[in-house]
């Protein structure tokens, strides 16, 4: 049965230059002369967004929050209206929207804004009259100010799943320069296999540890809404990784994979009061700083203090720093301390959850290679370590072998 209406993403890669412009043409083409009705996004081409921020930075030391979603937004404008172009030499109707002209309401913060809601309008009467509608990812419009807004790092992968969500359409594809979603980094891995089914549950495991396959914010998106994604290759057409609401029980891995960091740091809290209250007081002044917080750990209490650690983004470090510091005289504590030289690494399965043992296996393979656990955090259907950045690498190869995780029909019994 063909697929009514289909919501098309395509990275900057894939359109970095004129070639490879009118190679996705084709392809959107392709999926309009199938009988679907078809939504594409696009991101910048190639580098252009590292160029624009380059430029900015060319001017001010600091630039202005909006005025950097004004030109940023551009990058994604440009490839929107030289695709709509590609697609009309094709012999197609095609129409290219920004992400105001789209319907894509944001809040106001700029440089990371989020969605409010996505009206379409326009979109949906450019797909009655039979035309391509090409939107511009990364971007929209505030609510309240109507300033041009982007979405942040991963914002076009966003725009298409909640574009897919708005239109209620069949399926969201992203396309991308890998062709699914591996057992593990293949450039680390090299006998990592292609996953052909993954849950959002997993895959938003999966992209929280480090996975760069999908945004984060758009599987997140995708789970809520419960919009079938597909990711797949700009360049080949097989099949890629399906993620949906939840994987049939005969397909249900006990580790679908492994993710890991590389780019985040441990800060530690010594000799903090050990009374209620003080863990919330932290972690709001963190959160109203905009510093995203993981796996906390505080130890037993003694004579009243007690010991407080939780990693952050390496990107947030120095401000985390700065932001314990500045509470020190109405929470006193120590010392502060800090670890910028840590990575984790993540187990990933829907099987976890009837499978007892994973953890402690984990666990044996870790001390077996001589990687000391630093920090340990659990979901259901996930196992964390926090370990020295250097054995990273070594530690996921080592875990990809012992969980035997590129045999298919290994990683696939329950």
């Amino acid at each position: 049965m063909a697929i009514a209406l289909r919501v098309m993403k395509f990275g900057g890669s894939s359109v970095a230059d004129a070639e490879k412009i009118r190679n996705v043409a084709r392809r959107i083409a392709d999926a309009k002369e199938s009988g679907d009705q078809v939504v594409a996004v696009v991101s910048a081409r190639g580098k252009t967004t590292d160029g624009l921020v380059a430029m900015a930075l060319e001017i001010s030391e600091r630039p202005d929050p909006r005025e950097m979603d004004m030109l940023l937004s551009t990058g994604e404008r440009i490839s929107c209206a030289l695709m709509a172009m590609a697609l009309m030499d094709l012999g197609h109707a095609a129409v290219s929207f920004t992400g105001s002209q789209a319907g894509i309401v944001t809040d106001d913060a700029h440089t990371k804004a989020k969605i409010i809601e996505i009206r379409g309008d326009r979109v949906r009467d450019a797909l009655a009259e039979d035309r391509i509608a090409l939107v511009a990812g990364f971007q929209g419009v505030s609510q309240e100010d109507h300033n041009v807004t982007t979405l942040g790092r991963g914002g076009s992968d966003t725009t298409a799943v909640a574009l897919a969500a708005a239109l209620d359409a069949d399926v969201c594809e992203i396309y991308t320069d890998v062709t699914g979603v591996f057992t593990a980094d293949p450039r680390i891995v090299p006998g990592a296999a292609k996953l052909p089914l993954a849950s959002h549950e997993e895959m938003l495991e999966m992209a929280a540890s480090g996975s760069k396959v999908l945004a984060l914010r758009s599987v997140e998106v995708a789970r809520l809404h419960d919009v079938p994604v597909h990711v797949r290759s700009s360049f080949l057409p097989e099949e890629g990784t399906w993620i949906t609401k939840e994987t049939p029980m005969m397909e249900r891995a006990i580790v679908s994979g492994i993710a890991h960091k590389s780019d985040e740091a441990k800060v530690t809290l010594l000799g903090v009061e050990d009374q209620p209250g003080v863990a919330a007081t932290i972690f709001t002044a963190l959160a109203d700083a905009l510093i995203n917080v993981d796996t906390i750990i505080q130890n037993v209490g003694v004579d009243g203090r007690a010991d407080l650690s939780f990693t952050v983004p390496l990107t947030d470090l120095r401000r985390a720093i700065d932001t314990l510091e500045a509470m020190r005289a109405r929470l006193p504590f120590r010392e502060v301390v800090h670890d910028d030289q840590i990575g984790k690494v993540t187990l990933v399965g829907e099987g976890m959850r009837s499978n007892p043992g994973i953890a402690a296996k984990m666990f044996r393979v870790l001390a077996a290679e001589g990687v000391n656990i630093q920090m340990i955090d659990t979901s259901t259907i996930r196992v964390t370590v926090v370990i020295d950045r250097r054995h990273v690498e070594r530690a996921v190869r080592a875990l990809h072998d012992a969980f035997d995780l590129g045999n298919e029909a290994e990683r696939r019994r329950v």
